[in-house]
């Protein structure tokens, strides 16, 4: 890893006679990083986490990731044709996403923030509703008990909390249940997020805490948050953490999967790091050219989570090219569905606005709607 961290720019502080963690990255002393694929495509082993997968099942990962990056480039698309509002891009972190969402069971449940479209993607929630709430049509438009995934969280950290509360009661309830809470490096500065890992582990949350550290917190470098790697935060809360190569989705879905397990079996919270990169903007409305250099980008462009897997498919014979085809051609119809129901979406009536307010109604609302109805009805007199 090629980051410039602020200790690059000053003077190594000291504190106990120990380096800084920026520091001690430079003389060598990384982190460990858990990987089971590397950038080249190539099969490694990990001592402590493994995943065994039949050529079926890595086939079924690369084209979800395939797919997912389809539908995100088609949504970044149609934003800048003005068919959606915004667009938080997932570019670059398909494994982070797709690894952590496989491993999930059909029981557990799963708090996302707004970018987890890889997710979504494997709790069956399709493209298309989840542009919907970015086009303004509807306030999230999934049930999330249907599909055990939360609707989308825009306040940044919220969801940790909770996540938190949700395995509280399933803990109580004794169900054999893990939930994961997703957020960002820029999120793990929250209050929010503290409080969560504090409640987690005092009452032994059957929670997992997964932070996609995508090194920007919109135009903020992780080093900027954080004196330790993120992982090692759990440590202050007694709970474990791991940080794995969140490019690697055979080592995202291994480490998710012993990460859930150690909840739902009672042991508490955990806390996984999947280390990756946003390889667009924050969001639509941002510019990552002004805080970031193009080297950075092509020094991870070459870390590419869809192309290591099509390598390692390639190179072990596990995938031909029939399977690649057949997948573009999926992948170019998903892009036209996505765009032909984005363009031909209703909007929804005025008035919906002010249903599914309060459960039992409410004189506020109910005098508001009634005004706005007026207002409504005004244009028709006029004849407009």
């Amino acid at each position: 890893m090629t980051v410039e961290s602020t200790a690059a720019r000053k003077p190594a502080r000291r504190s106990g006679g120990k380096r800084t963690s920026a520091a001690a990255r430079k003389a060598g002393q990384e982190p460990e990083l858990v990987q089971l694929l590397t950038p080249e495509g190539k099969r490694v082993e990990h001592p402590g986490y493994s995943v065994d997968l039949s050529p079926e099942e890595l086939r079924g990962l690369y084209r979800d990731m395939v797919l997912t990056r389809r539908f995100d480039a088609e949504a970044v698309t149609l934003q800048r044709q003005g068919e959606l509002g915004l667009w938080p891009s997932l570019l670059g972190q398909e494994a982070a996403q797709i690894g952590s969402g496989r491993a999930l069971r059909p029981d557990d449940y799963a708090f996302p923030t707004y970018r987890e479209h890889g997710v979504a993607w494997t709790r069956d929630v399709p493209p298309e509703t989840l542009l919907g709430m970015f086009r303004g049509v509807n306030h999230g438009g999934w049930d999330p008990t249907a599909n055990n995934f939360h609707l989308y969280t825009i306040v940044i950290g919220s969801q940790a909390l909770h996540a938190t509360g949700y395995a509280m009661g399933v803990a109580k309830d004794g169900a054999d249940a893990a939930v994961i809470a997703y957020f960002g490096d820029g999120a793990s500065s929250q209050g929010d997020v503290n409080e969560a890992f504090t409640f987690a582990a005092v009452y032994n949350a059957p929670v997992v805490f997964f932070c996609q550290n995508n090194q920007w917190a919109i135009s903020e470098r992780t080093e900027k948050q954080s004196r330790v790697p993120i992982y090692q935060r759990a440590a202050g809360f007694g709970f474990p953490g791991v940080r794995v190569d969140g490019n690697d989705v055979l080592a995202v879905l291994a480490v998710t999967r012993a990460a859930l397990e150690h909840a739902r079996s009672g042991q508490g919270p955990m806390l996984v790091e999947a280390f990756t990169y946003r390889m667009g903007a924050h969001t639509t409305s941002d510019d990552p050219t002004r805080y970031r250099s193009d080297d950075e980008r092509k020094s991870w462009e070459t870390k590419d989570p869809i192309l290591r897997l099509r390598t390692y498919l390639e190179n072990e014979g596990l995938a031909d090219a029939a399977f690649f085809a057949e997948l573009d051609a999926e992948s170019e119809a998903t892009g036209r569905r996505v765009r032909e129901s984005i363009r031909t979406m209703p909007d929804p009536s005025p008035m919906s606005m002010f249903e599914n307010i309060y459960a039992d109604g409410h004189a506020l609302v109910d005098e508001e709607r009634a005004q706005y109805a007026a207002y409504q009805a005004s244009f028709a007199e006029e004849g407009n």
